[in-house]
């Protein structure tokens, strides 16, 4: 089926759910062309509002971003309208802030202009050298300081390859060159703003997730002592792929099992008393999603998984807690994750956390959270954090189950959210249960609260 834009967001969910709900049913998909249109509304909103917020903010008065054809600059990729697939030869955006309250000027220093998102400034029978061009264009509004997609930071603020900077720098005079500033601030600030618009409707998108989630581990899917690991991964890529749907990473499915170490992964075939895990992210609307969620295959008799399991899993839960709760604008990162760990080591509990932005990419622009193989404070960890962001909010913590004779078990989780510098609110609600996966027969599904 497919939905206009219009019945999109007047379905939209009104409010962010906390808890998950049971059988989530995937929400219709809008049609290519609606989708479109719905970007490139979403995306004049963002230019008109993010972009001159933050460069007066920053004190920065032009901004000047390059890429060219199949060497993306990864802000610009996202300043595309939704008919360009990629940069056009060389694509020079820039834009200006004239100040005095006048609005920001946003162009093209290219032979195209974008979907009268950005109007082209260059006419190649006037002037052939499309730096100079650029130069002149500079010149004429004598910015105070001009910003550059470059950055040692991160990667989302470095997208002005060498050459091209040395376009740039090689076309200025020696006093504008002079006034090159790093465009970290801007860059990063673009893509982890969420506007109003884009967050009635990420609800639909994560709520797409989680169903297809849903789906994959439950009895329609899973046939204990027959399906693989892999058989489920290989499901999730072609329910994700008849859905006119992307996924950013390929999926994962692994298997803890009574007496056995590690994961078990692959060829290996899912038996009844497996607690099964899945890391799971899609792409729909240019916003992505990441999701780890947990099974339990029940054994002949079960009508619920083990209290040992259901423990670790309520632990897992309250990892969440101490992070969400421990989120602070201005706060960098490594604060925020020495005080969720804190919070949780106070508690009890053995935590694991390594949570990050997400919005345009999976893992997103922004502070990180910490990292699987590093609870220490790192120096991506340094920026600060800010709202109103997205979040993957990714962690596990480790817990004994008495049922497997004390065995030490992970039990990870993953669930996007949002921060509006106060509250951190789950976009599609959490897992607090879970999915169940009958040992034969139709689905029985636990994933609700």
């Amino acid at each position: 089926m497919i939905l206009t834009i219009a019945a999109l967001l007047a379905t939209a969910q009104p409010a962010l759910c906390q808890l998950e709900p049971a059988d989530p049913a995937v929400p219709t998909i809008l049609a290519l062309k609606d989708r479109a249109a719905l970007q490139d509304r979403w995306l004049k909103e963002r230019l008109d509002t993010i972009v001159p917020k933050l460069m007066r903010a920053h004190g920065i008065d032009m901004w000047v971003l390059v890429a060219r054809e199949y060497l993306e600059d990864p802000v610009v990729a996202t300043m595309l309208d939704a008919e360009s697939f990629s940069a056009r030869r060389r694509t020079i955006l820039v834009f200006f802030d004239p100040g005095e309250g006048k609005p920001v000027e946003r162009f093209t220093v290219s032979r195209y202009g974008l979907a009268g998102l950005f109007e082209p400034k260059w006419k190649p029978e006037q002037q052939p050298d499309q730096w100079a061009a650029l130069a002149e264009i500079i010149a004429a509004r004598n910015p105070k300081q001009i910003a550059l997609n470059v950055s040692a930071l991160s990667a989302f603020a470095d997208g002005l390859t060498a050459s091209q900077r040395d376009g740039v720098l090689g076309a200025l005079t020696p006093e504008l060159r002079a006034r090159v500033v790093p465009a970290e601030p801007l860059a990063i600030g673009w893509l982890e703003t969420r506007i109003p618009a884009e967050m009635a409707v990420y609800p639909d998108i994560v709520r797409t997730a989680h169903a297809i989630i849903a789906e994959g581990f439950s009895g329609k899917v899973i046939t204990p002592g027959k399906t693989t690991a892999d058989d489920v991964v290989w499901w999730y890529r072609e329910r994700i792929a008849a859905l006119k749907l992307a996924t950013w990473f390929q999926p994962s499915v692994g298997i803890t099992r009574q007496g056995v170490a590690g994961t078990l992964e692959g060829d290996t075939v899912i038996q009844p008393g497996d607690l099964l895990w899945t890391d799971f992210g899609i792409k729909y609307l240019g916003l992505n999603t990441d999701t780890q969620h947990m099974g339990y295959v029940l054994k002949p008799g079960e009508t619920d998984a083990p209290a040992g399991l259901k423990a670790g899993l309520a632990a897992a839960n309250a990892v969440q807690d101490a992070l969400t709760s421990s989120f602070k604008v201005g706060a960098t990162g490594n604060q925020v994750l020495a005080a969720a760990r804190a919070k949780a080591i106070a508690a009890g509990l053995d935590p694991s956390i390594y949570s990050h932005p997400i919005g345009y990419h999976g893992h997103a622009a922004g502070t990180p959270i910490g990292m699987w193989d590093n609870q220490g404070p790192r120096i991506e960890g340094e920026w600060p954090m800010h709202a109103p962001t997205a979040w993957s909010i990714e962690l596990a913590a480790k817990a004994k189950v008495p049922e497997w004779g004390g065995q030490l078990v992970g039990f990870k989780l993953e669930e996007d959210a949002f921060f509006d510098g106060t509250t951190v609110r789950y976009i599609d609600g959490r897992q607090t249960r879970f999915h169940l996966i009958p040992r034969t027969g139709a689905a029985t599904s636990g994933c609700g609260a």
